[in-house]
């Protein structure tokens, strides 16, 4: 019986260029920044209303600047480097990404109009979310035309 031939791997999605900081100290600054990103938006993976992309996003940003090792690792990670790839072509988010978010979101508003919070601090968080998802909804989507 022959042997059906195997599909080629996909290749590795280019790395953009570092932008590397000239100052050590900025840089360990930005990396510690990274990692905590990091760490919050792998949290937000597991704790509702709190976001993924958005660290995820940052996390990516301040690695660019700080770690190189980092930054590729990022770049090249199954679940994050889609995101920061779609973002870099841009500022495309993906639909499941809106979705979560906005269930997210829904959640919390339920949480924050059920809670004994201060009448200003409800309106508050209601219509800054509300604006969060109009301009998240606004983004273009991975594979739409720009």
């Amino acid at each position: 019986m022959p042997e059906t031939p195997q599909p080629a791997p996909a290749p590795a999605p280019s790395v953009p260029p570092l932008r590397m900081l000239a100052s050590r100290p900025l840089r360990w600054l930005l990396q510690a920044c990274a990692w905590l990103s990091l760490a919050l938006g792998i949290a937000g993976v597991f704790i509702p209303g709190l976001p993924t992309t958005v660290f995820i996003l940052i996390a990516g940003w301040a690695a660019a600047r700080s770690s190189e090792r980092l930054h590729r690792w990022l770049w090249r990670h199954r679940l994050f480097g889609p995101m920061l790839q779609d973002w870099a072509a841009g500022g495309r988010v993906s639909r499941r990404a809106k979705w979560s978010a906005s269930a997210a979101m829904a959640l919390g508003a339920i949480v924050v109009c059920w809670a004994p919070v201060p009448s200003w601090a409800r309106w508050f968080s209601l219509s800054s979310m509300a604006c969060v998802l109009a301009w998240l909804w606004s983004r273009p989507e991975p594979g739409a035309a720009p």
